[in-house]
């Protein structure tokens, strides 16, 4: 008879821990993403605002240049 050892497998706390750290390793990579689109979503829009605000003032007619008033002169 030969006394056959099967090598141990992962304890319970150890796949347990795993099982966490993969979930939560998937929730974190989530939540990057989203994160990534977001950001690249929000810069689309910044960068077509500025360039609607630059066309904008460039069609804009010239004001006057404003007068600056004087200093009141005040009797002592």
């Amino acid at each position: 008879m030969s006394s056959k050892k099967s090598v141990p497998g992962p304890s319970k706390s150890e796949t347990r821990a795993e099982q966490t750290t993969a979930i939560a390793t998937e929730i974190i990579d989530r939540e990057a993403s989203e994160r990534a689109k977001k950001t690249e979503r929000l810069r689309a829009a910044r960068l077509q605002r500025d360039a609607e605000i630059r066309e904008d003032a460039a069609n804009a007619p010239e004001k006057p240049p404003k007068r600056k008033a004087g200093k009141a002169k005040t009797k002592s």
